[in-house]
């Protein structure tokens, strides 16, 4: 998808975890802070609200993180002040092996939607990050505790 996608940018990655374990990983805040380029370093500041600072603009950004493990689908409203978030990004994990992807993988899916009054050059951003992330979140789930568990239930079978 271009850069210049008028709507909405969705960027995929295959990931060596179970889909459980991907999606508590993207329904985690905390760890958000490790991958979110536009919300580092996370912190806490009520329920499932956080905010982090953007790496381009040193702006805080506010995060409420709103999970449904039953779809393992992830909404993010974001914004820069609490009171004024929108449902811009969500992340979907699905099993990767109906798709032929090795058993225990999982595909996250991640979507942003572009406001009426994004600027072009943010959203340019946008769509270069949103790829960067995706191999920061792959890398951070294939080195964490999602893919030790992975790697206990293939040495077991």
């Amino acid at each position: 998808m271009p850069a210049d996608a008028l709507y909405a940018h969705t960027a995929s990655i295959v990931v060596n975890a179970t889909p459980d374990a991907a999606f508590a990983f993207m329904a985690s805040g905390e760890q958000q802070s490790n991958w979110a380029l536009g919300s580092w370093d996370r912190r806490l500041v009520g329920d499932d609200l956080w905010v982090g600072r953007s790496l381009f603009d040193g702006g805080e950004h506010f995060v409420r993180i709103e999970g449904d493990p039953g779809l393992r689908l992830v909404d993010y409203r974001v914004g820069a002040a609490a009171d004024a978030m929108l449902h811009k990004v969500e992340a979907r994990v699905i099993d990767g092996a109906p798709l032929g992807h090795p058993e225990g993988s999982s595909v996250i899916t991640m979507t942003v939607w572009r406001g009426r009054n994004d600027r072009p050059e943010i959203w340019a951003r946008t769509f270069h990050t949103w790829e960067v992330e995706m191999h920061l979140i792959k890398h951070l789930i294939e080195a964490g505790p999602a893919a030790d568990a992975n790697d206990s239930e293939e040495s077991a079978s």
